[in-house]
């Protein structure tokens, strides 16, 4: 029996069309991770959190890199602070983030002397560092966070309301 040349033609073309449709079909996101980011609230002690959302892992990325990357997403999202139709504790405008790293189960985050220009005494530092240190505990692995200024260890801002010369940790609040 002979297949006629119009049938043999549209079952061709449909295993184009289908294969066309496979290769070519809009695939979906990769889901990426949520971090969620902490600020502390103008009493001074209540938190509140914003959800964020970050890259999914890249191929041949390893764990250290993911986390290391991470840890450096996390600390910009919480020294930016939350969006600013929210009523919170801010860093002192123009504080940036210089350099994150990752050793063990601490995070040391570098900050830039313009941390140390607030001006509201321990009830603003305290809010501060309480907003970054949650943020960064709430990555699985990191316990702790060791606060550097341009690159140094100092035992506090000059306000000398909050020690900074030690791993700051959830359980410091």
């Amino acid at each position: 029996m002979r297949v006629p040349r119009p049938l043999y033609f549209i079952v061709v073309l449909a295993i184009a069309a289908a294969a066309g449709w496979y290769f070519f079909r809009p695939s979906a996101p990769v889901p990426g991770e949520t971090v969620t980011v902490y600020y502390t609230k103008l009493d001074g002690t209540t938190l509140g959190t914003w959800d964020v959302s970050f890259r999914p892992a890249q191929p041949g990325e390893s764990d250290a890199q993911r986390l290391h990357d991470l840890a450096v997403y996390a600390a910009l999202q919480a020294v930016a602070g939350p969006p600013p139709d929210i009523a919170a504790v801010h860093f002192p405008t123009g504080t940036r983030v210089r350099n994150v790293s990752v050793n063990g189960s601490t995070a040391t985050v570098d900050l830039s002397r313009e941390v140390g220009s607030a001006s509201g005494g321990t009830f603003q530092e305290n809010g501060e560092f309480k907003g970054l240190v949650y943020t960064l505990t709430g990555i699985p692995s990191i316990n702790a966070v060791q606060i550097t200024i341009e690159g140094q260890t100092v035992g506090t801002l000059p306000g000398g309301h909050l020690e900074l010369d030690a791993p700051l940790r959830r359980s410091d609040w």
